[in-house]
């Protein structure tokens, strides 16, 4: 039996079929929808020699024998954001599901290493603003305390929810022993951005994810009444929290590869005949380069200061979240490459903004790798999330030959 991408396809609009809407994918993790995905996943494996369990962190892990216990495992997510795109996460899962038939047939129900096909639960945090839940669990880095207060909008914490699909919240951390024989990891996953799209192209290699230094900046000003007061004489937050605005696009100009985002903006007193006493701003900066992560960040909090200073207001910087950026193993990436050109002729190496569950899995010290299919419109996390069939059946085959690759390597080693 040989690989077959249309299958995948198929696959992929059923799925799209039994789990969304006509706003999009609904597959929120931890709810009816996104286990009735699980229970149809199952059933792909219908006559295959594999074992199929669920490990104390809600990931479902799906194993092929093989003559060694060297692992590869093949990740992705099945669960979505709420009125999401029809290829999201399930893309990484289904394609791996495809590999699997194949090294079955190939090898007679026994390959050279054992595969694995694992869909992380909760990659998208979409009902507890938590992402990577199922992957940082089983690598050791997820916060128990964070989380164990996280709630949704209706007031369900984390742990009920997970009580309710037969999880142990306390005991989460116990899957990390399902990565004890991995010796590898790859994930496919469409790219979410324009870049491939814009260098017209269907594949990438990926170098690693971005780190994340999310903060937020509150100026305080004074409050005055809005007509009264001359504009030469205002102490305006708002004013000073303005200028960051365009800082920011020259601080990540200056980056080379960088990002910096504005999110949310908030002020107080916040009615119209005011001047703005307090305004609070939220910054988000990513970049694959620690240095220049870390580079980034002093630049805006230096044009904070800057800015404060020139309006007479006082500034202030609180951390909500930080992460390290993840780098992908550099053989891992040549194979990836190989793999692509081989498929398609050419191929672009680039980073990956969002976050993906293979950050985690190279958190652990496990040699990772992710494989990028161009996005048509450059959009996801949207209902018009969407690649050219031409380009998804490609991605099965290039993933397909990274999967040889590198167990061939694994193999070596």
């Amino acid at each position: 039996m040989a690989l077959d991408p249309q299958r995948t396809i198929a696959e992929l609009k059923q799925l799209r079929e039994l789990t969304g809407d006509e706003n999009g994918a609904q597959r929120v993790a931890f709810t009816d929808t996104w286990i009735k995905a699980r229970t149809w996943y199952k059933t792909l494996y219908d006559g295959l020699p594999v074992e199929i369990h669920t490990d104390e962190a809600g990931n479902l892990w799906t194993t092929l024998r093989g003559a060694s216990e060297k692992t590869l495992i093949i990740g992705g997510h099945i669960d979505s954001v709420p009125n999401g795109g029809w290829l999201d996460g399930c893309l990484n899962v289904l394609a791996g599901t495809e590999i699997l038939r194949r090294l079955h047939a190939q090898y007679d129900g026994k390959p050279p290493v054992t595969v694995c096909v694992v869909d992380w639960a909760d990659e998208e945090g979409a009902r507890f603003g938590k992402s990577l839940f199922g992957s940082s669990a089983c690598s050791g880095n997820l916060d128990m305390n964070e989380a164990r207060g996280l709630r949704d909008k209706d007031g369900i914490a984390l742990p009920d929810a997970l009580a309710a699909c037969g999880i142990d919240f306390e005991n989460v951390k116990a899957s990390g022993k399902e990565l004890a024989n991995a010796a590898a990891y790859i994930e496919l996953h469409i790219e979410q951005g324009p870049v491939l799209l814009d260098l017209d192209l269907p594949l990438g290699a990926v170098l690693g994810t971005f780190g994340v230094e999310r903060h937020a900046i509150t100026f305080y000003g004074q409050a005055a009444h809005s007509g009264s007061t001359p504009m030469n004489r205002r102490r305006d937050a708002f004013l000073a929290a303005a200028k960051m605005s365009q800082e920011i696009y020259k601080i990540a100009e200056r980056s080379g590869e960088g990002v910096c985002t504005i999110g949310s903006c908030i002020t107080k007193p916040g009615i119209v005949t005011s001047v703005v006493e307090e305004c609070r701003i939220t910054l988000d900066q990513r970049h694959l380069d620690p240095a220049k992560l870390a580079t980034m960040l002093l630049e805006a909090k230096q044009a904070s200061e800057q800015f404060a200073k020139q309006g007479n207001v006082s500034v202030t910087w609180e951390r909500i979240w930080q992460i390290a950026p993840r780098p992908f193993n550099d053989e891992l990436i040549d194979f990836c490459d190989e793999a692509v050109r081989e498929t398609c002729g050419v191929s672009h190496r680039l980073p990956s903004g969002p976050l993906h569950d293979a950050a985690e899995v190279a958190a652990a010290g496990i040699p990772t790798v992710m494989m990028f299919t161009q996005s048509l419109h450059g959009i996801s996390h949207n209902k018009i999330e969407d690649t050219k069939e031409e380009h998804l059946a490609q991605s099965v085959i290039a993933f397909d030959k990274l999967a040889d690759r590198v167990i061939a390597w694994i193999e070596s080693n």
